[in-house]
């Protein structure tokens, strides 16, 4: 019998990658989207808003309806802000972290009564080498991954009986629509207050660009849910970046600032 797998916001970038590879993979799928997209063959597209709790169990319903089981769901959607902290609009950090933080509670919530009836389930999310440290004029971001950094330990912890286990990855830099996509503070205000704010952007987005391709992650994405016991953490990313993770945890704060410092030219 095929596994089930539900991966939120596949239009394009790692949820367009992951629907392709996972149906590849021999896995039924279902993908969710906000709008109408190119389809890629053999998926099975749900129009769904996970910052609306109940467009969210709508789609989990319409699943277990046709399915009557789920197996593996991949918190993917999500959005980003470059700007300093000061000038982000607090609306607009708000809207972030509904998406990037609420929208994952939203899914998790939805389908958390099912995995625990099947006594069975693996939940992956989508967090970032940002939401182990703060990056420059990307704080909204890293404060969102942080938070749900927080909430799949403590989720962990909660569901451990019930053999549902919580995968975190991390990615890094990747070559995506992510880039473009990326809501961006502007204003002579902003930029009198913050002249460094474009020098250390533009050298984010050419990291970006020059980055993985999202077709890497989401084959390393297939090879984890097939894991009978699959790590609580996977960081996918160049091997700088994952130095970065491992000097962070290991060198003092203040001489690990300094290492970010130098790189993002603040």
């Amino acid at each position: 019998m095929k596994k089930v797998v539900l991966i939120t916001g596949v239009s394009s970038g790692f949820g367009h990658a992951m629907a392709a590879a996972f149906t590849k993979a021999g896995y039924t799928v279902y993908g969710t989207v906000r709008r109408s997209v190119d389809p890629v063959p053999g998926v099975n597209y749900l129009h769904m808003e996970v910052t609306r709790p109940e467009s969210v169990r709508q789609a989990v319903d319409e699943i277990m309806n046709r399915e009557q089981t789920l197996d593996v769901v991949i918190n993917n959607a999500g959005g980003g802000i470059g700007g300093p902290l000061e000038f982000t609009p607090v609306e607009e950090a708000r809207q972030l972290m509904d998406v990037n933080f609420f929208g994952a509670v939203n899914v998790i919530q939805a389908v958390l009564p099912v995995m625990r009836r099947q006594q069975n389930g693996l939940l992956i999310c989508m967090s970032s080498v940002g939401g182990l440290m703060g990056l420059p004029y990307q704080g909204m971001y890293s404060a969102g991954k942080f938070a749900l950094e927080g909430y799949c330990q403590a989720l962990r912890l909660e569901i451990r009986s019930c053999n549902i286990k919580v995968v975190i990855v991390n990615p890094g830099d990747f070559s995506t629509h992510f880039t473009s996509s990326r809501k961006k503070i502007e204003g002579e205000t902003c930029l009198g207050a913050y002249p460094g704010y474009p020098v250390t952007l533009a050298l984010i987005e050419q990291s970006e660009q020059n980055g993985l391709k999202p077709e890497y992650l989401a084959g390393k994405m297939v090879r984890i849910a097939g894991r009978k016991n699959p790590s609580e953490r996977y960081i996918l990313a160049t091997p700088p970046q994952k130095a970065s993770v491992y000097l962070k945890r290991y060198l003092p704060e203040r001489m690990f600032t300094a290492i970010l410092r130098t790189y993002y030219k603040t």
